[in-house]
């Protein structure tokens, strides 16, 4: 269920971008809906709080993760990415950084996110930018 947890996260930073004032408790309002959308594969208890995690961490570390990602976007403006790709970057980084989840699995995870719902050179792009991003900050043990 981790998948469908981590697509949730994803979607909610994904949402945040877009709306700079949103209060992170009224998005997790989505949870009401959350198992009409998701039928059968609707989250536990467990997954739907690593989801409100994942997003509390990223709004309080948004400056930080943002930075990150921008000191690494060599030949692109930061506003030339993605959205898509940015919310994905951002969930990645949080839960590398900040959850503490082994980077391997974290970056194998958003790359097939990226495949499902960005572009076609999005997988790569992403890989290469998160691996400049932890070569250069490494991961705290």
């Amino acid at each position: 269920m981790r998948k469908i947890a981590r697509e949730l996260a994803f979607m909610l930073i994904y949402e945040g971008l877009f709306n700079k004032e949103r209060d992170a408790d009224v998005s997790f309002d989505f949870f009401s809906k959350e198992r009409e959308i998701l039928g059968d594969n609707a989250l536990d208890f467990e997954d739907e709080i690593y989801v409100k995690q994942i997003v509390c961490l990223y709004d309080a570390n948004k400056e930080h993760i943002e930075t990150m990602i921008n000191n690494n976007l060599f030949g692109y403006e930061p506003e030339r990415v993605y959205k898509m790709d940015k919310a994905l970057l951002c969930l990645a980084i949080t839960e590398i950084y900040h959850y503490k989840t082994p980077a391997p699995v974290v970056v194998n995870e958003v790359v097939e996110l990226a495949k499902k719902y960005s572009t076609e050179n999005s997988a790569k792009f992403i890989n290469g930018i998160l691996g400049a991003i932890i070569k250069e900050n490494p991961i705290e043990e």
